[in-house]
């Protein structure tokens, strides 16, 4: 579906060189601080920012030779609806019906509807989760095979995060041949959607897993520092120095459990993962 082949995009203080792969059917996550490269590489995708080396391919094809009914097979959210907010759903809708072949004006009308979207309203008398729940269905409106989300659930509280994520999971259910791919800063959005998880630092990949391998078989040590000095290190990813002692990111959960009775073991999720793999130093 999406492919990156060693992507690089060079600006004086900050280089993009990344590989990735979206599999067909699939939600993929990309999570990272901020300035780590998500949005250069969503640029890159989307071909909004040329790239210096590497390739992107998209429905198997080089994502400079995408037609335009290829490009209509791509979906968008952004930080922007992409249309003025003095326009209302029935303007937006005339303009998508334009715009897209596969639109239909009476099913993205009865999507608004059930979101509780006003079809009479200006956007900018929109809450927050108003605008975000319009976004994705602007995306979803023309049966997209990819979708390109950049932080979709930014400043929504949790109720209106779930929402929006069931819309995803209900597209998805009913697209086998779709594929997403998705940045957040809320870990537990993608704790809860995503199939695997790509994490990028200062431009490069440094973990890619499947989200079920990372919060079952990843974890912490918590070691004092005699016990770091005995632990055998063989599993240990990344450590970082503590007051007690020693945070070690393991995704060999069940050797630690089984050979070491006498330290603390923490179950994983994204946050810490993310904290050890970009700030903690490699084991020895």
């Amino acid at each position: 579906m999406l492919k990156l082949n060693n992507v690089q995009k060079d600006y004086d203080l900050f280089s993009l060189k990344c590989s990735m792969t979206i599999v067909n059917g699939q939600i993929s996550g990309l999570i990272g601080k901020n300035g780590a490269g998500k949005s250069t590489t969503f640029k890159a995708i989307l071909d909004l920012i040329s790239i210096d080396g590497g390739t992107i391919e998209i429905f198997d094809k080089d994502h400079k030779e995408l037609t335009n009914l290829d490009k209509q097979k791509i979906g968008v959210v952004l930080s922007h609806t992409g249309f003025s907010e003095y326009l209302n759903i029935i303007d937006i809708s005339a303009i998508l019906e334009k715009f897209y072949n596969d639109f239909s004006k009476e099913h993205f009308i009865n999507q608004c509807q059930q979101q509780g979207l006003p079809l009479n309203k200006k956007i900018n008398t929109f809450s927050t989760g108003m605008k975000a729940k319009l976004k994705i269905l602007i995306a979803l409106s023309h049966h997209v095979e990819l979708l390109i989300l950049d932080e979709p659930t930014a400043g929504l509280d949790v109720l209106a995060r779930d929402e929006l994520l069931d819309l995803l999971r209900d597209y998805m259910s009913q697209n086998e041949n779709c594929s997403i791919l998705m940045s957040s800063h809320i870990s537990s959005d993608l704790e809860s959607i995503c199939d695997d998880i790509y994490m990028i630092d200062q431009g490069k990949i440094v973990l890619h897993e499947d989200t079920d391998v990372l919060l079952s078989d990843y974890a912490i040590l918590k070691v004092s520092e005699e016990q770091y000095q005995t632990l055998d290190k063989k599993y240990i990813l990344k450590y970082m120095k503590e007051t007690y002692g020693y945070s070690c990111l393991t995704k060999e959960k069940q050797f630690y459990v089984d050979n070491y009775k006498d330290i603390v073991i923490e179950n994983s999720n994204i946050d810490k993962v993310m904290m050890i793999m970009i700030r903690g130093e490699q084991a020895c």
